[in-house]
């Protein structure tokens, strides 16, 4: 796998990389991970960097390391700043479940007068395409603009990492989120990637994502196929 050469350290990457893998289940809870050997055979660098990689994982909670054994999963949950609410993709990967991510496309784009990004960004922002896998069929489709202040995305990162983690990485703390939910039928473009029949009925989430001033950083549409299973999530006491 090739990584991003600019000035973020490898084994950063390549721990977010483990990190989001493990988030969406691709490592499950109890399991090994992949030896030193084959991860550094994947992302082509040396035995430190995988180490320093592992090491930062293993301080986090998320691996455990037996000398001789392999490493393990020890957790599969991210600590949110914001409350004691799990993400929905964390209560599928809980139950068992596999979820993967394919980016469609990632572009710079202008906003049409009197539409919501053009509104929240003014003439253009970051457009991002990308559908999720449920134990390997498509289940949703999501779109999220971003502030143009996010153009420098790498789009190999994209298919990698946490796109929240991104934007953290980009020095942008975000501190609130806002969801609307809404019953809708999709484009016919997205409802054959959904492979759902033409004006069925599905889910659709909206999300502002603001930051520490209360700027908005990302508007997302989202249209999720809850015949495969419900949206659901889970609050602890």
């Amino acid at each position: 796998m090739k990584l991003s050469r600019r000035n973020k350290p490898l084994y950063l990457q390549i721990k977010n990389i483990i990190k989001d893998r493990i988030l969406h289940g691709v490592y499950p809870l109890g399991m090994y991970i992949p030896s030193e050997p084959e991860l550094e055979a994947e992302f082509s660098v040396s035995k430190i960097t995988v180490r320093n990689a592992i090491k930062e994982l293993a301080q986090e909670g998320y691996l455990e390391k037996s000398s001789g054994k392999g490493t393990t999963v020890i957790r599969n949950t991210s600590a949110s700043k914001l409350s004691k609410w799990k993400r929905f993709t964390e209560v599928l990967v809980e139950e068992g479940r596999q979820i993967q991510k394919q980016l469609l496309q990632a572009k710079v784009v202008t906003n049409e007068e009197g539409t919501e990004p053009h509104r929240l960004f003014g003439e253009r922002c970051l457009l991002i395409e990308r559908i999720y896998r449920l134990d390997g069929k498509p289940y949703i489709y999501y779109t999220h603009y971003l502030t143009p202040l996010l153009e420098e995305i790498e789009l190999a990162d994209l298919n990698q990492q946490s796109l929240y983690g991104l934007i953290e990485e980009h020095d942008i703390s975000l501190e609130k989120f806002r969801d609307e939910f809404a019953v809708a039928t999709a484009p016919a473009h997205v409802e054959e990637i959904l492979g759902v029949p033409g004006g069925t009925a599905l889910l659709q989430r909206f999300r502002y994502s603001y930051d520490d001033r209360g700027e908005v950083i990302e508007y997302s549409t989202g249209f999720y196929n809850t015949r495969m299973g419900h949206y659901s999530i889970h609050y602890d006491a």
